[in-house]
């Protein structure tokens, strides 16, 4: 008898995990939540399609997900990595470079300054006084300091943070972009008394586009105000929001610099640099999109495709995240991000008065 034949029959075979299930569970939780985002209430007090499929992925997480874990696993795990990937390369069509020749030099300049300072802030503030971790204070920072919650999961590779932190992260983005709501139409009645900025729509547009979080959120505060401060707030968060790709670049490159530091005086090893490729796809899809060579309609049907991927990513997200590891991060994280959203209101003002005196 060949024993070479017994040990091959008898070696067993390795299968691909089933990815469909989870999937499948994915697709409709988020399915649900881009439902649920068109009701007008939910629209006009900024809770987006991304917002409410967390919320919907914890509360299936958290209430007998455990007994399908097992064969559903391999598809949630996949949604909220590679499918995140993919819908954040997509967000580029949302953007063209022409977009920042409509706020200007002032408005590139003030979305610069009010993301370098506050993701600074959140990176000395969070780990040396709140003492939190490096990857919740990182995360948080870029979800203030860029574009809420699609920041803080584009954020997660390049940090390979644990699903706790990053649901953590945007729950803040949750809680203080939500308020920013309410809070900016109050503060823009206070400024045409106060004078504090120009009093136009369209200065108090770009306050609300580079210092709120969320792309539905800057909506949902400028709309309050007036139509031409909405228009204006829009194409600055888009500006700002087409800043995620260098951000991440630098974020990467900073990450492998701290790696190297922290070794042993003496080593010759490199830290490894965790080159954020999506990156650079989304890049080239906002440049593909600055050109308008594509039809209207397959631009409009890649923006619903990219929704229900970001929406599957976050559900898978919130599927993956426990309550009782939310409740051990405690209120640290809550009242970091608020002295971060203090800061927004607070300095972001500050800058966007100089640059805007400065340049006109």
């Amino acid at each position: 008898m060949n024993t070479s034949t017994l040990t091959t029959t008898s070696r067993p075979v390795k299968t691909p995990p089933p990815l469909l299930a989870g999937l499948a569970l994915s697709a409709l939780i988020a399915a649900a939540a881009i439902a649920a985002a068109r009701i007008d209430w939910l629209q006009s007090h900024g809770f987006s399609a991304l917002t409410l499929a967390i919320v919907l992925g914890m509360l299936a997480g958290n209430l007998g997900y455990q007994r399908i874990a097992p064969s559903c696993a391999a598809g949630v795990n996949f949604s909220k990595q590679n499918l995140l990937r993919l819908g954040i390369i997509l967000y580029g069509f949302r953007l063209t470079f022409q977009d920042i020749g409509h706020v200007g030099l002032s408005g590139v300049l003030i979305d610069v300054l009010v993301l370098c300072s506050t993701f600074g802030m959140a990176l000395l503030l969070g780990t040396r006084v709140f003492k939190l971790d490096r990857e919740t204070a990182m995360l948080i920072g870029a979800g203030s300091s860029i574009c809420g919650a699609a920041a803080v999961m584009a954020t997660e590779p390049v940090l390979r943070a644990k699903p706790a932190q990053v649901t953590v992260a945007v729950a803040t983005v949750v809680v203080f972009g939500s308020l920013a709501i309410f809070l900016y139409p109050l503060l823009y009645q206070l400024n045409l008394h106060w004078q504090f900025l120009a009093a136009s729509p369209q200065a108090y547009g770009i306050f609300t586009g580079s210092t709120v979080h969320e792309v539905a959120q800057v909506v949902a505060a400028a709309r309050a105000i007036s139509p031409d401060a909405a228009n204006t707030a829009v194409i600055t968060k888009m500006v700002r929001v087409m800043m995620l790709a260098p951000f991440l670049m630098l974020l990467s490159a900073y990450i492998s610099k701290k790696s190297c530091a922290a070794r042993k005086a003496g080593s010759s090893a490199q830290g490894r640099l965790a080159i954020p490729w999506f990156a650079f796809g989304f890049v080239a899809i906002v440049a593909l999109n600055s050109l308008h060579l594509l039809p209207s309609a397959l631009v409009s049907h890649a923006n619903d495709a990219d929704n229900v991927l970001l929406a599957m990513a976050m559900a898978a997200l919130g599927i993956s995240t426990h309550f009782s590891s939310l409740r051990t991060a405690g209120v640290k994280p809550l009242v970091f991000a608020a002295v971060l959203f203090g800061w927004l209101i607070v300095g972001g003002a500050l800058i966007n008065m100089l640059v805007l005196r400065w340049l006109g």
